[in-house]
């Protein structure tokens, strides 16, 4: 009997040997059994399981724990009479954090912390589960604008202030910490680092990748990883640039060329534009006067167009190139964004400019004209201007022609063509002369019917006969009359009745007393008609 009991107490002085030893507040590696109401059972290698109470779990957390899950925690009781250890992740998890904080405070090293929230004056951190906080003045290298896009983010920083609690392993009660980051002060001294590295690598020439963190009107400022540099909006494009914003975007990381870089203002001065060659360097060996080329309508204005024939070379259609004839509106030939063809006039290499032309891709009207018409066509146009000596009609084609005032009419008397046309009137004429290398071009409208002084006026009528008249006008030559609406004749100052007063209007009673075939004239009297009535 004696030897069974000695035989069982040496089996448990043997397991007993083989568990761990464990001490409050020792921080262990146990593995997770499972879950129960009153918390999470963890095998710490002791006789006994440990249980860490369920609100140190979130939900969330409950919801993925698994058995042999491996978890630190702080042992803070164990009752050997009730078989109970009591055990703490969040102690365990704190007790650490502590520990690597003191550690680099000590050396002066950074920490990563997570803002959880926002309070008056900063911003609240966490770190292994420890509050920390940092005042709105230590959080950027200038005053922050809003605290509220900080919450959720991650920051490296340095520790400003930092009170743990006075015995980590022992009693918690009424404890008293402080706990102050500055990630102004990380900032800085990463930014000196760069300096030191700016002042070592950086030169201009350099191409360097940074991030866009601000656009205005003038131009970009870049983040270089610490460093801000600056990209003048004249060192966007070599064409045009409206606004830096037509080329970049808030956030995204873009190539750029350092133009200059000033160590004692810690100014790097940023190009984009150069890392492509100035395209005006060779443009006389691109684009040659005469050449047919296709750009982009970029903007229209009063005085003409501006095109771009390739980022930064832009050229002007003048309104005089637009078209042969008088041009209408700029916004007529061409819409901002369309792809047109044009013509290379000039190259002014020093002034950056090229003119171009629309009109000079078209045929010449007058060229047009010399092969569409000859002498005797008829033509149609539109009166374009009316003058004391004739009119001028404008063709189709875009040329203008001159009926002279002569030309209007074989039987009337015309004082001015406006007796007889309207401008913008449509009418036809027949081409009496045409001379392209002049630009000349006769029009006549009489020419449309065949002159009655050859054969009709002198057949119907005859000298001696009495005809109806109707008074034109008295002139110091005698009086102009329309005879039976056919053609005008003149009565002669010594052929008026004077015993029969007339007005312009007036109906009389004429005899004809000369035909001039020659001279287109007929002479009148109104003294004879009544012995021819007799």
């Amino acid at each position: 009997m004696q030897s069974e009991i000695s035989e069982k107490q040496e089996l448990e002085s043997l397991y007993e040997a083989s568990l761990s030893h464990l001490e409050r507040g020792e921080i262990v590696k146990g593995k997770i059994i499972g879950v129960r109401n009153d918390g999470v059972i963890v095998d710490v290698g002791y006789k006994f399981e440990g249980i860490i109470p369920l609100n140190e779990f979130s939900e969330e957390e409950l919801k993925n724990v698994k058995e042999a899950d491996q978890i630190e925690v702080f042992i803070e009781k164990i009752d050997d009479a009730q078989g109970v250890i009591s055990l703490s992740r969040e102690r365990a998890l704190k007790i650490k954090g502590w520990e690597i904080l003191m550690d680099a405070y000590e050396k002066g090293q950074p920490v990563e912390v997570k803002v959880t929230g926002k309070t008056k004056g900063g911003v609240l951190t966490l770190f292994y589960g420890i509050n920390g906080f940092i005042p709105a003045s230590l959080l950027e290298l200038r005053k922050p604008r809003n605290l509220d896009e900080y919450t959720g983010k991650t920051f490296k920083v340095k520790i400003e202030k930092i009170e743990p609690p006075k015995n980590l392993y022992g009693q918690w009660r009424n404890l008293k910490t402080s706990l102050i980051f500055s990630r102004k002060a990380y900032l800085q001294e990463e930014r000196e680092k760069l300096k030191k590295e700016i002042s070592e690598k950086i030169r201009e020439g350099l191409k360097i990748k940074g991030v866009v963190k601000n656009i205005t009107n003038y131009g970009v400022f870049v983040d270089l990883g610490g460093l801000d540099g600056f990209l003048h909006i004249s060192d966007i494009s070599w064409g045009k640039v409206k606004h830096p914003s037509q080329f970049f975007e808030t956030g995204k990381e873009y190539e750029f060329i350092v133009l200059k870089v000033d160590s004692e203002t810690e100014r790097i001065t940023l190009g984009y534009k150069q890392k492509n060659p100035d395209p005006w360097e060779n443009i006389e060996k691109k684009y040659l006067p005469g050449m047919k080329v296709r750009g982009k309508v970029t903007k229209i204005e009063e005085f003409g167009i501006f095109v771009e024939l390739e980022e930064g070379v832009e050229g002007l259609i003048h309104l005089s190139e637009l078209d042969w004839t008088t041009p209408k509106h700029p916004t007529y030939y061409a819409e901002v964004d369309e792809w047109i063809n044009v013509k290379v006039l000039d190259i002014d290499k020093e002034k950056r400019k090229i003119s171009l032309s629309l009109k000079q891709l078209k045929p010449k009207p007058w060229e047009v004209v010399a092969k569409k018409y000859k002498v005797g066509d008829r033509i149609t146009g539109r009166v374009k201007t009316i003058t004391d000596f004739g009119v001028f009609v404008r063709l189709p084609e875009g040329v203008d022609g001159l009926i002279h005032i002569s030309d209007i009419s074989w039987t009337k008397h015309v004082d001015h063509p406006s007796q007889f046309f309207k401008k913008g009137q449509k009418i036809e004429a027949v081409i009496l002369n045409l001379e392209p290398e002049k630009e000349k071009l006769s029009l006549g409208v009489k020419q449309l019917t065949e002159d009655p002084w050859i054969n009709e006026i002198p057949e119907r009528f005859k000298v001696g006969e009495v005809y109806n008249a109707k008074v034109i006008k008295q002139t110091e030559h005698g009086l102009f009359v329309d005879i039976e609406g056919i053609v005008e004749g003149l009565v002669y100052n010594s052929e008026i009745d004077k015993s029969k007063p007339v007005k312009e209007g007036d109906e009389i009673k004429v005899v004809v007393v000369k035909v001039d075939r020659d001279k287109r004239k007929i002479g009148l009297s109104m003294k004879k008609t009544g012995e021819n009535e007799k």
